[in-house]
C-alpha cells in the first residue's frame, strides 16, 4: 500500500493537471466568447444592410408605381384627347 506521502503527492499532481487544464479550458472560452461578439456584430451589421435594402426596395417599388400611373394617365389623356378630336370632326361634319 502507497505511503501517505505518496497519496498525498499523486493527490498534488492531479490538482497541479486540473489547475493547468483549468487554465486552458478558461483561455479556449475567453477565446471562444470573443469569436461570439465577432460573428454577433456581423450578423446585426447583416441585419441592419438588409434592413436598409429592403427599406430602398420598397421605395424603388413605390416610385416605379408612381411611374407606371404616370405613363398610363398620360397615355389615357393623349388618347381622351384624340377621341374629342374625332367627336369634334364628325360634329363638324354632321354641320354640314
Amino acid at each position: 500500500m502507497a505511503s501517505t506521502a505518496e497519496q498525498l503527492n499523486n493527490v498534488v499532481e492531479k490538482t497541479k493537471r486540473l489547475i493547468a487544464l483549468c487554465s486552458a479550458l478558461q483561455e479556449e472560452n475567453d477565446l471562444l466568447k470573443l469569436e461570439n461578439q465577432t460573428l454577433l456584430a456581423a450578423v446585426n451589421a447583416g441585419k441592419e444592410k438588409t434592413k436598409d435594402l429592403e427599406e430602398k426596395m420598397r421605395v424603388l417599388k413605390v416610385a416605379k408605381s408612381f411611374s407606371e400611373t404616370n405613363e398610363k394617365t398620360l397615355d389615357i389623356k393623349q388618347k381622351i384627347n384624340e377621341f374629342v378630336q374625332e367627336i369634334d370632326k364628325c360634329i363638324v361634319l354632321l354641320k354640314k
